[in-house]
């Protein structure tokens, strides 16, 4: 990924300046994407103030509330994750226009992501994880997904991960 997003910028913040960027330039698709985007970080926004606000926290909860670059990645990493769902089906459905349309969205959005680890480093992280934990077999899957999840999220793609582990642990 081409992370040009400087310590001062928050990604949030960058995400809004290419909504800008991107209605001036006429770039109709990516500006509803992105309009989508921010739409999905505001709702994480709101939720996460609502936990706070359960929690007893009142403390400045519009500040508190405001989500991380790491947050964010989660998000747009769950906006990922639904199109790639989408396209499993619209596939299934023989629906390639659809199909192409979820892929461009998805390829709109994968530019915030931080740089993909390759699955040799995934399989090296699985490993280690595996060897820390002590799990043995796949029935131990779930003790190794948590120790994994922290280290890849936002860098990794959950199914390759999930699928290494069972690999791993079923030798």
């Amino acid at each position: 990924m081409e992370n040009n997003i400087s310590s001062a910028t928050t990604l949030k913040q960058k995400i809004s300046q290419d909504i800008i960027i991107a209605v001036k330039g006429k770039e109709k698709e990516k500006s509803v994407v992105l309009r989508s985007l921010n739409s999905a970080i505001k709702n994480a926004e709101i939720n996460k103030r609502a936990k706070l606000s359960k929690a007893g926290e009142t403390a400045d909860l519009e500040k508190s509330s405001v989500l991380s670059d790491e947050e964010v990645i989660g998000v747009i990493s769950s906006q990922i994750k639904q199109r790639k769902d989408s396209i499993s089906e619209f596939e299934k459905a023989n629906r390639s226009d659809l199909a192409e349309k979820e892929k461009a969205e998805m390829d709109i959005l994968s530019v915030y992501l931080p740089e993909q680890l390759s699955e040799e480093v995934v399989r090296k992280i699985v490993s280690d994880a595996i060897v820390k934990t002590g799990a043995g077999s796949v029935k131990e899957m779930g003790r190794v997904m948590s120790a994994i999840m922290p280290l890849v999220k936002g860098k990794a793609d959950g199914t390759m991960v999930s699928g290494i582990v069972k690999e791993l642990l079923s030798k």
